[in-house]
This record gives structure tokens, sequence and C-alpha cells, in this order.
């Protein structure tokens, strides 16, 4: 065991630079043996390209990085992992075709050999019992048939499997991001069992009240620097908030919302298994929160409401157009190959239409309305979709919803990965279009979201 006062990895002057955006502006940061250092920050701030540098998938273009006191000139994944430090991240890395044991395999080269699959699956098993004990995730469950959340459980036990490798640093990029408030408590329960017991953590949250709770101390990005560490005790929400900068201090009271008395009949639907004849109605102007452990048919509900809407389907009415707001925006939301300016348009076709094309200054007039609005982060929204933060990803899923024709607005946990500061706006946002006659229906993992509906 090192030190307590050993860093397990420190960088100093880190510089990163795509194209003319730069990410990383001659940053400092370490994290010392037994801590747990929370790292914050609005999207776009450079904390999953910081993380992305420790965890090796990024050389800096600028600065050192040195692990357990030695400066590493060649660093890599490989030579991360060799050194113990492991990355969570928030865009998850399982291989969707692959089971749960055969990613774990991919992960711990030790395990190759003779009788490697139940090795791999004993070892998953066992980290998801410890980690999560109500999992109910069988290690021969192929990784793209999970849930987004029970994908995110199995990421996340992978990370702390113990074979041959060490294991002193686990990054966590989000970790909680697609997980209830109960299986959320059961991972930060974990890690702070895991950093009581002389491992490390870097803990990256929006949800700050999570930081504050489970980090020894706490550092803060800003466009690309440090702009505010301490003592996780030397803060509290709203020191963070305005560390943070571009948001407002508070939420607004669920009081303040204007109510307005609901309009024509939007929705009907009756979940597949409801069996004593409830069923769920949204009329315009209504905002209706769906709660509820993750995984209890709340995204089921909504892509059968989505579906209905172009075709009928037995116990749904849907009497209007519909848009979806992904919370898996990588497998349900983003055309990856597509720019920023095309992903808002494509629900929004017709208006953009001159004659029989798209009229690429309609697209552009689109796009750049929706950047003002909602605060997309970007120089050029023709870049590429993957440019952006992935919280910035979702602001342009969430500027393609509210910008096309949609009366009814379907969100799916949509706050995943999402700031502080664009959940202030985006709450604003609803209810302001609610109170324009739209309807949503909103299921959300954050319980505190629901104040925000009807």
């Amino acid at each position: 065991m090192l030190k307590a006062n050993t860093d397990i990895v420190r960088l100093n002057g880190a510089e990163k630079h795509f194209g003319a955006v730069r990410a990383l502006n001659g940053v400092d940061f370490h994290v010392g043996a037994g801590e747990c250092v929370g790292l914050v920050g609005h999207n776009g701030a450079g904390k999953s390209t910081l993380m992305h540098m420790v965890a090796g998938t990024l050389r800096p273009d600028g600065g050192q990085i040195a692990v357990r006191g030695d400066e590493e000139a060649s660093y890599s994944v490989a030579r991360a992992l060799e050194l113990g430090i492991r990355c969570v991240f928030q865009e998850l890395s399982l291989c969707p075709n692959l089971s749960i044991a055969e990613n774990t395999r991919i992960n711990h080269p030790s395990l190759a050999g003779f009788g490697w699959r139940r090795r791999a699956a004993d070892l998953i098993r066992a980290k998801l019992d410890e980690i999560f004990p109500d999992h109910g995730i069988s290690a021969d469950d192929i990784a793209g048939d999970l849930s987004i959340g029970r994908r995110q459980m199995v990421e996340v036990a992978r990370a702390f499997t113990l074979t041959r490798e060490p294991l002193h640093l686990v990054i966590l990029d989000e970790p909680t991001s697609s997980l209830d408030a109960h299986t959320a408590g059961q991972l930060l329960s974990f890690v702070r069992r895991f950093v009581e017991q002389g491992g490390s953590c870097i803990l990256i949250s929006h949800v700050l009240g999570e930081v504050l709770q489970n980090a020894d101390r706490i550092v803060v990005m800003r466009d690309g620097k440090v702009v505010a560490a301490d003592a996780a005790d030397a803060f509290d929400r709203d020191k963070l908030v305005a560390a943070m900068g571009g948001a407002e201090g508070h939420q607004k009271a669920a009081a303040e919302v204007r109510k307005t008395e609901p309009g024509a009949l939007k929705v009907r639907a009756r979940p597949a298994r409801q069996q004593d004849g409830k069923e769920l109605v949204a009329r315009a102007g209504e905002i209706i929160g769906l709660a509820g452990l993750a995984g209890h048919g709340q995204t089921d509900l909504l892509l059968a409401i989505f579906s209905a809407a172009a075709r009928a389907r037995t116990g749904i009415e849907v009497t209007a157009p519909v848009a979806l707001v992904a919370g898996d925006r990588q497998s349900d939301g983003i055309f990856s190959q597509w720019s920023i300016a095309q992903n808002i348009g494509i629900r929004s076709l017709a208006k953009l239409r001159n004659g029989l094309l798209i009229s690429p200054q309609r697209e552009a007039e689109l796009a750049e309305f929706w950047k003002k609005k909602i605060g997309i982060r970007t120089p050029d929204m023709n870049n590429n979709i993957y440019s952006l933060s992935g919280g910035n990803q979702q602001k342009a899923l969430f500027a393609r919803a509210l910008g096309s024709d949609a009366e009814i607005v379907l969100m799916d946990d949509p706050m995943r990965g999402v700031d502080i500061g664009t959940k202030l706006e985006v709450y604003d946002l609803v209810r302001e279009e609610a109170a324009k006659g739209r309807t949503f229906l909103w299921y959300t993992t954050e319980t505190e979201e629901l104040d925000n509906c009807d």
C-alpha cells in the first residue's frame, strides 16, 4: 500500500487542442492514495478530456503526466491498466454483441486459457453482487440487450474487478447518470468503502450533492482551466455553482410554475402489464412525470407511445405529432456521421425544404437559433456531433425536439450527464413550451426533477 501522501497520478500544465478548440489550458491536477477527488464543471469545461488523458486514451499536446512519482513519456491505455488505473466512461464502452462475461474477459488478459468463460462469469457476478446486491443481471446476458442502467452497473463492476492486474485508481465519469436513487446509493456506498481501504477514485458528477457527500477534495473546472480546488467541506452547493459560473444558485420552486387549465386530450395509454384498469392521460399544456425504480416499464411506455404516433396500437391513443428526447443518446438519439445542424434539423425536414431539397440556409438558421437558445458550446454548428461534449450532445437532442412541430414531447431520463446550468435552462424551456400548449411526458431517475411536473 502506498503512503497516504503519495500521488497516484499527477498532471502538470496539461494542454489539449481539438482544432481551434482549446479543451485544456495548462491544467494541474493530482489524486492521492486513499483519496476520492470530485471533479465538477459545466458541459464542455474539459472534465472528460482531462480524464481521458489520465486513462491514457488521449495524449496531451503539452505538459507532463506522472504516475506514483514517475514521469510517463509514452503513456497509453495499456500502460495505465498496467499501473492500476481504470476508467468508467460517460459514454459506455461495453461491446454490445458480447456477453457480460466476454466483456469482462476483454479487460483482463490474465483470464486467458482453458475455462476463461467460467472464471470471467464468476468474477463479474461476485463484483455485481458486492456492489449491487439485487442487480438481477446474468453473466450470460448480451450487453446490447440490457437497459442503459444495467449496462452502467456492469461497466462499473467490471472496472472494480480484481485479477492479477493491480487496481489503484478508478475514474468514474457520471457513474450514476442512468441509475435510480436506490442503485446510485449502493454504488456510492461501495466507492466510500473502496477509498477507506486505500483505493483512489475520481468522481465526476453533475449531481452536486453526490460530490459534496462522497469526495474528500473537490476540483472545479471552467473553460479548460482549474478555477477552484479545496477540501470538500470548504464548499457547499451554492459555492460550487458560483465557482462553475453561468448558472443561478437555486432552482425555481415548483410553486412559481404558472399553472394553466389542461387542454385537449393528447395521449391516453395503458402500460402493457397494467391489470387494474388505470391509464395515463395527458392533455395539452401538461407536464406529466413518470417515476419509479429503473427498469419498471417507464421507457417501454414512452417508446410504445412514440411508435403509436405512426401506427395504431391497442390501448394507446395519440392525437398529435410526437418527438422523443432519448436518454441513451448513443443508441437512440444522435446520428454519429452527421453535423450538429443536421442532427437538430432531422425532425423538421418539412419546414427546411425548398422545393424538393433541404435548404442549407434554413437548416443553418434553425441550428444557430437553438445554439443561442439552449447554449450549445461549439465554434461551428457544421462540426460533427461527436465534437461536442456529452452534455452538449444532449442539448442538441432537446433542440431537435423543441424545434420541431411536435405537440407531444417524450423525455426518457433526458438529463443524463447534463450540468446544473443546462438543467435549469431546460426546466425553464419545458415550462415555457407547456404554457404554449405543448404536452410533456417526462421519465426521470432524479426525483427532485418531478417538482417541475404538474
